[in-house]
Order: C-alpha cells, then structure tokens, then sequence
C-alpha cells in the first residue's frame, strides 16, 4: 500500500513549484549541448557530472510525481472535533511551567524550528487525540510531560 503523504495546501504549492522548476532545468539541460563522451581514451569528466546532474534531477522529478499521486490535503475537522488534536491543529502546551506552542503537519512540511512538528514524531503522536486540559507523555529520549491548554484550526488552508 503507497505511503500517504499529508500536505497543507501551502506545502501541496511549494512541492508543485520545485516541480515545475526542476522540470525547467531538466529541458534547459537536455536541450542545450550534451557534452562529448569521450576526448580520447579517457572519459569526459563534463560529461559525468553532466549524467550525474541529469540522474538527481530525474530522481526528484520522479519522488515529487509520487507525492502527489499520493496526497492527501490536511482540512480542518468539522466544528464538533475541533476540541480534538488532529492534522492542521495549532496546539498550545506547557511543558515544566513554559508555554510552547507546534501545528501537527505530515512529515515533508515538518520544521520543528519553526515550530511545525511531524504527526510521524514522538511529540506529535502523542498530542494526536488528546483534548485540552489533558496531559501526555512523550518519549523522545526522555519522557517530557505535556500539558494541551489551547486548540486551534485555521478555517481553510
């Protein structure tokens, strides 16, 4: 069964257009001069790195084409699940007396610097069905004790 890969629409656009610039690379590559194999005996290292770059962007363009057969878009829950910690959910959590706040997103738009953390991780599977007021442990190297005080959904993405 195809992995499913769980995108905002913010994250859905930003994949389309690497693709859309890869490709364009891709022909700017290909419809160019193609470097010689060989100069004499030995082989042309222009034309390696050449085939190197084209394998990179073919491998890519192949990953990217993947993903989006096998999308599927984060949407807020109807209102009723909205108490919930779903995908899309900004969570408000304390941990040891600080205030910190993560969106739970699928894997490839993950960031925790930015404060978007995986469903796929430690902390991010452990808020996944929890309410506010409620308090959860999760196992990364250590055991940290979360506390859910706010849940949030953006209307649409």
């Amino acid at each position: 069964m195809p992995q499913k890969f769980y995108l905002t629409k913010q994250g859905l656009e930003k994949l389309k257009k690497e693709y859309q610039d890869l490709k364009k690379i891709k022909f700017s590559k290909t419809n160019g001069e193609i470097p010689k194999i060989l100069h004499s005996e030995d082989v042309n290292s222009e034309y390696l790195s050449f085939r190197e770059d084209l394998s990179f962007l073919e491998k890519r363009l192949a990953e990217l084409e993947n993903i989006f057969k096998n999308t599927e878009l984060i949407n807020p829950p109807a209102k009723e699940k909205q108490k919930v910690v779903d995908l899309g959910a900004k969570v408000t959590v304390t941990v040891d007396g600080q205030v910190d706040e993560f969106e739970i997103v699928g894997t490839l738009e993950a960031n925790p610097a930015l404060g978007k953390i995986s469903n796929e991780s430690p902390i991010g599977k452990s808020l996944l069905g929890h309410s506010a007021g409620d308090k959860i442990v999760a196992s990364s190297p250590i055991k940290i004790v979360y506390q859910i005080k706010k849940i949030k959904y953006a209307q649409r993405y």
